[in-house]
């Protein structure tokens, strides 16, 4: 015979592991819950910080960019440079810049907080996208005027003018997205926190077998 078990509405407080405390969660779950909140926190504040550097691109990217020239007569307007290729290398000048800031906003995420998970990188990416469109607007608004007839018309006949300024490859947008994330999983890979290895335990031998 074994000893009697304890009802179980006799049970003393605190035995069962599945009552909720009597102060509200448990502590593993808030615990859980606050890492959560901060990493949507921190997540949205790299969104927003990235996406403001985007001013940046469109500085750099107006002011490096090259101008492409062109001339009217009475009936149109043509390129001044038929084989000239400052048309493409606006397109280009995006590009490399965007690169560039990719690796430094991707550095710049991985100092901010090493044990970055999935909220942080999304919002690097998202970040990263918003910026590349904010600096593709902004340098066609602050570049030359979009208005070709009346900027021919303000230039006079035979006299050159820039063209405006234009992102023709809409692909280039995705340059720095892409590499703000390879720049951040190399730099996870080589330098980020590692999981501790597990602790082999080499098992007692047998006193019996010997």
């Amino acid at each position: 015979m074994t000893a009697p078990l304890t009802p179980p509405h006799q049970q003393p407080p605190g035995n069962d592991p599945w009552t909720t405390p009597a102060g509200g969660a448990r502590p593993e779950t808030a615990g859980a819950a606050s890492a959560v909140k901060k990493d949507v926190r921190d997540a949205v504040l790299v969104a927003l910080a990235v996406t403001v550097a985007g001013v940046v691109l469109g500085l750099l990217w107006l002011w490096l960019a090259p101008r492409v020239p062109l001339v009217a007569d009475d009936k149109a307007v043509f390129l001044k440079d038929t084989e000239g290729e400052e048309a493409i290398g606006g397109d280009g000048t995006f590009i490399l810049l965007a690169l560039g800031l990719g690796a430094l906003s991707a550095a710049a995420v991985f100092l901010f907080r090493r044990k970055g998970g999935i909220a942080l990188v999304a919002g690097l990416a998202v970040g990263s996208l918003l910026g590349s469109v904010l600096a593709w607007r902004l340098g066609i608004w602050l570049g030359p005027s979009q208005d070709v007839v009346a900027a021919a018309k303000a230039a006079g006949k035979g006299v050159t003018f820039d063209a405006p300024l234009k992102l023709d490859a809409k692909g280039a947008l995705l340059a720095w997205p892409i590499a703000a994330m390879a720049v951040h999983l190399g730099l996870t890979a080589l330098f980020g926190p590692r999981d501790p290895e597990p602790a082999w335990q080499v098992p007692p031998l047998d006193a019996g077998g010997q």
